[in-house]
């Protein structure tokens, strides 16, 4: 069966659909940008038409979250998961560069809140940076979990009386939105039990922030309270392939240096935030395409959307539509949220299960006939999982809601 592209409801969970005015124009663009007779994929990225597009990437970025001037934007590559070692690698060195005078340097503690699949693997990644560097020498640090939500098969958050945050650590890490299993940490507006405890982190403690698959969905609840936020641009900014860094300017030091004091990790350059903020995301061939895509997103987004305000306010209406149709067909016998607390529960990737033996493939079967795209759950966990991301449109959500409370 063939689809025209109006008629395709997208829920993938990433990379996302976009945005179909931003395809139109991204394809005259790979054509012939701006009139150079070049497309975008063929301009130097030291040339003034990119430096342009990028430049205008951070400043609509800027525009739509506030974002203060001690904080820089960073276009960098290698998704969040290299992420996972850049956060570690900056931190350790800033940190030891800090204690450079200190005789006998102490191996730090880091704490990581652990709510799903994606913070557990940053957590792992840390465990593996940290491992002596000889038999014999102590580790570079001491990652430890401050909570977590393991215990429930991460289908809730930790409550605010479960952190347990180390006095002294060289940061705290979380993961706001956890896609496979579909927990969110609950927006600015709306604090609870299930809140991040930004209030219970000691003083001077960077947090730093995974928000890669709710980045510009809606407000970043105490944004002046993070060290760093990292976001890999393909659910709701962009194409895959490149990674939103916003560093505090406090943490862009120089590696080397740091290096040569002892104890840390070596520092790969591409991994030196100092770098990529000194020559403007631009010391190497960055993954021009995705950035363009991600600059033409941003301009929707503040042209179309009415800044942030619009794009929490759709986002929440698609949001409470699914939930709605979901708890509905749940009081019915016939599905069953992953997510049991609803204070809990994402905006972007809402899971949940069909109810009876064969009912699963019998509801993807159809969807799949209606237009209903990617709906499958992850592969670790199964079930359904419905992304709503920025490019989703309400209408979308709407189609999807009726038909499971058909079905």
């Amino acid at each position: 069966m063939s689809f025209a592209r109006e008629q395709v409801h997208n829920f993938a969970a990433g990379p996302s659909p976009l945005p179909t005015p931003v395809l139109e124009k991204a394809a005259v663009g790979l054509l012939n940008y701006n009139g150079t007779g070049m497309g975008v994929c063929e301009l130097s990225h030291r040339s003034k038409e990119f430096k342009g597009i990028i430049e205008g990437a951070e400043a609509n970025l800027r525009k739509l979250y506030g974002v203060p001037d001690n904080y820089s934007i960073l276009f960098a590559q290698g998704g969040g998961t290299t992420q996972f070692a850049s956060v570690m690698l900056n931190i350790l060195a800033a940190r030891r560069i800090q204690h450079k005078d200190d005789k006998e340097y102490a191996v730090p503690t880091i704490d990581y809140v652990v709510t799903g699949s994606w913070s557990s693997k940053a957590y792992a990644e840390a465990q593996r940076l940290a491992l002596p560097p000889a038999p014999g020498a102590q580790p570079f640090a001491a990652p430890r979990i401050a909570a977590t939500a393991k215990p429930s098969k991460f289908t809730t958050l930790p409550k605010q009386d479960e952190y347990d945050f180390s006095a002294d650590a060289a940061y705290v890490y979380y993961c706001e939105n956890e896609t496979i299993n579909g927990t969110e940490f609950p927006a600015a507006d709306a604090p609870s039990e299930f809140s991040f405890p930004f209030d219970k982190v000691p003083a001077g403690v960077p947090v730093v922030a995974d928000y890669s698959s709710s980045f510009v969905s809606r407000p970043i609840a105490n944004f002046d309270k993070h060290a760093i936020i990292v976001a890999g641009a393909q659910k709701n900014l962009g194409p895959s392939g490149v990674t939103v860094v916003i560093v505090r300017n406090d943490l862009l030091v120089d590696t080397t240096e740091a290096m040569k004091l002892g104890n840390i990790p070596a520092v790969p350059i591409q991994s030196e935030y100092k770098t990529l903020a000194d020559n403007g995301s631009l010391y190497n061939t960055p993954p021009t395409f995705p950035i363009y895509v991600s600059a033409l997103v941003l301009e929707y987004l503040v042209a179309e959307r009415d800044g942030m305000k619009g794009i929490e306010a759709t986002n929440r209406a698609k949001a409470e539509t699914l939930y709605a149709a979901l708890d509905a067909a749940e009081a019915k016998g016939t599905v069953r949220c992953v997510v049991r607390e609803k204070l809990a529960r994402s905006w972007m990737n809402i899971t949940f299960e069909i109810v009876g033996e064969g009912k699963e493939k019998a509801f993807l079967d159809g969807a799949e006939a209606l237009g209903f795209r990617q709906l499958k759950g992850h592969r670790s966990v199964g079930g359904i999982r419905a992304s709503l991301y920025n490019a989703v449109t309400l209408e979308s959500v709407k189609a999807l809601a009726e038909y499971i409370s058909n079905f």
